[in-house]
């Protein structure tokens, strides 16, 4: 992947077709060759075989797969620098025995076009001076496993970028009180503006109401621009200074495998979740004094029919820095993935998987509760000195409460169902979510090509783990993990070649960097 200090040297048309060509390749190594068997180390490349065609890389940071300098692909007895475009036809030939997918081309390339028009637009905006916005408007290049990690549909994307530091004001709308639909804590939202008599206001965002195209009337009106809103890394979700609090919006567009819209059970569910997890996170904060998370207290819609209770649904988030203490700067764990701030990075590294890793497991062990610790979904906080302080845990919806563990009688079928894993599914997603999509993406940035510091790295985390493990009474699915199990990938290329909903992604084994 690119560094971010590479952005001010590479010409926007040269990063956006390297990022894109490794994201693709990762996830060929991942999902096409490595299963079948077709990948081998032979240092300092890495070798593969796809559709038939020899390719290399060097490469390094184990799992993560970075890599330095351009893919090959040996040719008539040469090695010729590889492209998107032939990676794209190898990918299509090899996975062409599981069905067709006439869209597959066109949304990598699209993706490419998309980090080509971030990159322009970003070197004409100014970042804000919010160190924690900062951090989630750097993910320029997306997603590494993911073939079309900037893919978006809709137009007019690129005004509501956060990669493109956009910032815009948030629409206002007028709903008619007896036809508001909402649960919770909503104060935050009357804060934004005044709504006229009769009425209850409903932020939207302004995309949003251009996908839309509501019809406006008695029931439903247009009260214009509101308060400059900034997006996070999600990009549906923004953050209110003003009201000091982040509102998720829906989006009818496809970002990465899912059409962003707030299913009326997710409305529901977040509200739900806020009610039963503060408890949870009160007894985990008193064992681990640096957990933190972000509680979804209220949502707000309209009562208008399906489409407009579900596209106009806005959830109220609580501000990270509502949540760290006095002196700690929250930022993107997705950011810190790019560029970590350690002088010692073993010890900047085993602050960091105390903070971020134990908490989780004792969730899931001890409560029965399935985070989502992707990068995305956590924000690290940094003390004065840049050590990891505080872990912040964010975005309900993908949390989970694991099934059987928790009395759900009283709840609407359609909200407990979305709102459950079995005991299997809910580790798979902890342990993908915690150590392949996280923690192997820190390691890696902190260890840079030194193999034998990426080593050390992960004997700390070992033995962080199994400490954790022995307090938590050695639950088997952990024993088998410390042992060397191999760890669940997901298989983001299965699941954009099958066009599937991200729900049906499977996963595909990977080494354990534990073993």
């Amino acid at each position: 992947m690119p560094s971010l200090e590479g952005l001010a040297v590479e010409a926007p048309s040269a990063l956006a077709e390297e990022a894109t060509l490794a994201a693709l390749l990762r996830c060929c190594v991942r999902e096409v060759a490595g299963p079948r068997g077709l990948v081998w180390p032979a240092p300092p490349y890495l070798l593969l075989r796809v559709a038939g065609t020899l390719l290399r890389v060097r490469a390094h940071g184990g799992a993560a797969l970075r890599f330095d300098g351009p893919p090959e692909r040996l040719a008539g007895g040469a090695w010729q620098v590889l492209t998107t475009d032939e990676l794209i036809g190898l990918a299509e030939a090899e996975l062409g025995g599981l069905g067709r997918n006439g869209e597959f081309a066109g949304q990598v390339a699209a993706s490419r076009d998309a980090v080509e028009a971030i990159l322009a637009a970003r070197g004409a905006a100014v970042a804000p001076a919010d160190p924690w916005l900062a951090s989630e408007q750097a993910l320029v290049f997306g997603h590494p496993f993911h073939p079309s990690p900037k893919a978006r549909g809709g137009a007019g994307w690129l005004r509501y970028a956060p990669e493109a530091h956009a910032e815009f004001p948030v629409r206002l709308l007028g709903v008619r009180a007896d036809l508001v639909a909402q649960d919770g804590d909503t104060s935050a939202l009357d804060a934004m503006g005044d709504a006229p008599a009769g009425y209850r206001l409903l932020p939207a965002h302004p995309w949003q109401l251009d996908l839309l195209g509501p019809a406006f009337g008695a029931e439903l009106v247009d009260l214009g621009p509101g308060p400059v809103v900034q997006p996070t890394s999600s990009v549906r979700t923004v953050y209110a200074p003003g009201t000091e609090v982040c509102l998720k919006f829906s989006l009818d567009v496809r970002i990465t495998n899912c059409v962003r819209k707030n299913a009326w059970y997710e409305l529901a569910g977040a509200v739900e979740l806020t009610r039963r997890l503060e408890p949870v996170f009160r007894d985990v904060s008193a064992r681990h004094h640096a957990t933190r998370w972000l509680p979804e207290p209220g949502y707000r819609s309209a009562a208008l029919g399906p489409r407009l209770l579900e596209g106009l649904g806005v959830i109220v988030r609580q501000s990270p820095w509502a949540a760290c203490s006095p002196g700690v700067t929250p930022v993107l764990a997705a950011a810190l993935a790019l560029d970590a701030p350690a002088l010692d990075p073993p010890a900047w590294w085993e602050a960091y998987v105390r903070v971020v890793a134990l908490p989780v497991l004792e969730l899931y062990f001890t409560h029965g509760v399935v985070l989502e610790p992707h990068l995305q979904n956590v924000l690290v906080g940094l003390d004065t000195s840049g050590l990891p302080a505080q872990a912040v845990f964010r975005d309900l919806e993908g949390t989970k409460l694991v099934e059987g563990r928790h009395e759900l009688g009283g709840l609407h079928p359609d909200v407990a169902g979305a709102l459950t894993y079995d005991a299997e599914r809910g580790w798979a997603r902890v342990v993908y979510c915690l150590l392949v999509n996280h923690l192997t993406e820190i390691a890696a940035t902190l260890a840079g090509p030194d193999d034998a510091l990426l080593r050390a790295l992960w004997r700390i985390a070992r033995d962080l783990l199994a400490r954790q493990a022995d307090e938590l009474g050695r639950p088997l699915p952990l024993s088998d993990l410390l042992a060397g199990a191999p760890l669940p990938a997901k298989a983001n290329l299965g699941v954009r070649w099958a066009r599937a909903a991200d729900r049906a992604a499977g996963y595909v084994p990977i080494a354990n960097p534990l073993a």
